[in-house]
């Protein structure tokens, strides 16, 4: 016997289906964001199954918003590195910063 609810996977397919026109009328550049938006929801597919909510769209918006906190995670993480490493290039190099702090100024 098969089953009598879908799954998880198959009503996230049914939303990305319904949200098809709207993705379709997205200008060419936006369409590929609307895409990984979908692609972020299906990494976190098991875990919203388990969850059985009654609107699987809540399930698939936290799920990106999981995706979109781990690549800001990211970004912070390789921006503090560029800052440190320019920090060292310039004690490295002994350049003075070009910005002039308040209370030296005039000294």
């Amino acid at each position: 016997m098969g089953r009598t609810n879908p799954t998880y996977r198959d009503a996230l397919r049914a939303i990305e289906e319904r949200w098809a026109e709207f993705r379709r009328a997205l200008r060419r550049r936006d369409q590929p964001r609307f895409d990984r938006l979908f692609e972020y929801a299906r990494e976190h597919a098991d875990a919203s199954g388990l969850l059985n909510h009654q609107n699987p769209l809540l399930p698939a918006l936290l799920s990106i918003d999981l995706e979109q906190e781990a690549r800001l995670d990211d970004h912070e993480e390789r921006l503090e590195e560029l800052e440190a490493a320019v920090a060292a290039s310039g004690d490295d190099h002994g350049r003075q910063s070009r910005y002039v702090n308040p209370d030296q100024e005039g000294q």
